[in-house]
């Protein structure tokens, strides 16, 4: 599932990563990807040894980032759009401050959601409601200037013992400088955290590629068509996703 995740960044022109991952997964990644030179893009690792919440990611991986912004991406949400991949990376030019992206749903009480006054002005954040006036909750997408590893370093840990987003949020919202990006109608996201969701996305992304045949989150093609690759690197991928309706669809790419 973290192709669709990693597609989204790549339509974005984004070609460095860090995947932050328990000390039992990077084998099964590395398999996955196969070699990184045949996608175009550059991935390192980080081992987070203990679940210490979403802003440690931030702590553990400073050395490595610098002082740069970063943009950080949850590997099980799933995001769809014609125009959403330009308003993001429009989004990403971000200097100063941090970016939330705000999606309606009717599950409030299982996201962190943002109240807004009458004047459209962010009034405040509030994690998991059981009540609440608005339907935007906070996708897995984030975007921070390079204040995050200072701002992360300063938050305590929440009851479960864990350094929340939330709270990093807020932490810029208390500094006014807080943007919101609202995905709208046109564009779908999924949090498939859970089984039934995995299928419900699942569901939703061949409905379209038996429509439209084409393939949804196709980091190859992504890759191919940002000339970040070439048909030799196609030919590779092929050979390693062997006889499959995937590398049939990578053969297509390069005859037509």
């Amino acid at each position: 599932m973290f192709y669709y995740p990693l597609s989204l960044m790549m339509l974005c022109g984004i070609r460095e990563y860090i995947f932050v991952i328990n000390k039992d997964q990077e084998k099964n990644f590395i398999n996955a990807l196969g070699n990184q030179k045949d996608l175009g893009i550059k991935i390192k690792f980080v081992i987070q040894k203990n679940p210490k919440g979403l802003p440690d990611a931030f702590i553990i991986t400073k050395e490595l980032i610098k002082n740069e912004s970063i943009a950080m991406i949850l590997g099980d949400n799933f995001f769809y759009g014609n125009m959403l991949s330009p308003l993001i990376k429009k989004s990403f030019k971000i200097k100063n401050g941090c970016n939330i992206y705000l999606y309606p749903s009717n599950k409030t009480s299982a996201y962190g959601v943002v109240e807004f006054d009458k004047n459209n002005n962010i009034k405040k954040i509030i994690e998991k409601p059981k009540k609440t006036n608005s339907n935007l909750i906070i996708t897995g997408l984030y975007v921070f200037d390079k204040k995050v590893f200072d701002f992360s370093k300063k938050l305590k840990p929440s009851k479960r013992n864990e350094l929340e987003i939330v709270d990093l949020i807020n932490f810029y919202k208390s500094k006014k400088k807080l943007n919101v990006i609202k995905l709208g109608r046109g564009s779908a996201w999924m949090d498939v955290g859970n089984f039934v969701d995995l299928q419900s996305a699942s569901n939703f992304i061949q409905n379209i590629e038996q429509r439209q045949n084409y393939k949804i989150g196709c980091i190859e093609e992504i890759a191919f068509n940002n000339k970040w690759i070439n048909k030799k690197n196609i030919n590779n991928r092929i050979k390693f996703c062997a006889n499959t309706s995937y590398s049939k669809y990578l053969k297509n790419l390069i005859l037509n």
